[in-house]
Parts: C-alpha cells; structure tokens; sequence
C-alpha cells in the first residue's frame, strides 16, 4: 500500500524546480556538472511523479507538480538569479495555484 501520493509528489516538485535551477546554471548545457545534475533530477523528479499516478489521476497530479513548479521556479528566479516578474505575471502564477487548490479542495475527482 502506498502512503500518500502527495509525499512523491512533493519531492517530484522539488527535484523538478532543482533540475530547471540547474539548466539556468547549466547555461545552454556548456557546464558539465548542472548538467549532470539537471538530468538526474529530471529523471528522480519523473519517477516520482509516476508513482503519484497509482494514486492521484493524470491530469490532477500534474496540474499540481506543474502549478506549484512553475510558482516556485519564479520565486527562485527572483531570489538566486534577480529576475523580475511584473504584476500581471503575480497575478497569473496566483491564478495558476488557486485553481489547484480549487481543483483540491471541491473536486470529486481527487480521492480524500
């Protein structure tokens, strides 16, 4: 019996925003070791997530690593490599996490 598909998930979320950290600082694969270790998070960060899929549904598990990825991935472009988001790109990244947490919260879909 698996625990819950959300601790998979979690750390699916998180090797993938450290594999995309990595790509930056791979700068166009020209550095060996982020690239190294974009690819091996890649690869750990799908594993996981295909195990989040015994539990969670395609589209459910995914809008969740995906929404939280991205947000998180800006968060980390602000803080380590300066780079700034406008209003209207907050406000979308909010967006995109509500709907998640909507989709969480009152679908059906989502086993409780």
């Amino acid at each position: 019996m698996i625990q819950s598909p959300y601790v998979p998930l979690l750390l699916a979320i998180s090797l993938e925003v450290l594999g995309t950290s990595m790509l930056q600082r791979s700068e166009q694969f020209t550095r060996l070791w982020p690239t190294v270790a974009m690819a091996v998070c890649y690869l750990a960060s799908f594993y996981l997530l295909s195990i989040t899929l015994k539990v969670l549904p395609l589209g459910v598990a995914y809008a969740i690593w995906s929404a939280f990825g991205v947000a998180l991935v800006a968060l980390i472009g602000w803080v380590a490599f300066g780079q700034r988001l406008d209003g209207p790109a907050v406000l979308g990244l909010a967006l995109i996490v509500a709907g998640v947490v909507i989709i969480n919260v009152f679908s059906k879909t989502v086993g409780h």
